[in-house]
């Protein structure tokens, strides 16, 4: 599986790239939400895991120029954010994200579980 990962948090970063990396995963790393629509321009993962507090472009820009592209607005998006309330998630979803999770409600397994359950439905 080829995974984007779209988290500006340093330490979270570095420890889903690992736990993915374990679990058998090609990972892209991306910071902010303009780095990872570059990364986009030149390769299309299989699923994308997205922050939505980020420097440069939100989470929400990146779902919208995702929609507009078609290359990329098939891609499964699961979003992983301190982000609760009810408006965030439905406007993630209208968005396009597959799926919306808290960080705060997971464990590393299940998010990289989930994110392989919707790579594999492509």
């Amino acid at each position: 599986m080829k995974i984007l990962i779209v988290e500006d948090e340093q330490a979270l970063a570095d420890i889903l790239h690992d736990e993915f990396v374990r679990a058998g995963s090609e990972v892209q790393m991306a910071y902010d939400g303009q780095e990872a629509i570059d990364v986009l321009k030149t390769s299309v993962p299989d699923v994308i895991l997205l922050d939505l507090l980020l420097p440069k472009k939100d989470g929400f820009e990146v779902l919208g120029e995702m929609q507009k592209d078609e290359r990329l607005k098939a891609v499964p998006v699961v979003i992983l954010s301190n982000l609760a309330q009810d408006e965030d998630v439905k406007r993630g979803l209208s968005l396009g994200a597959k799926d919306y999770f808290v960080k705060t409600r997971l464990s590393l397994k299940e998010v990289v579980e989930k994110a392989t359950k919707y790579a594999n439905k492509q």
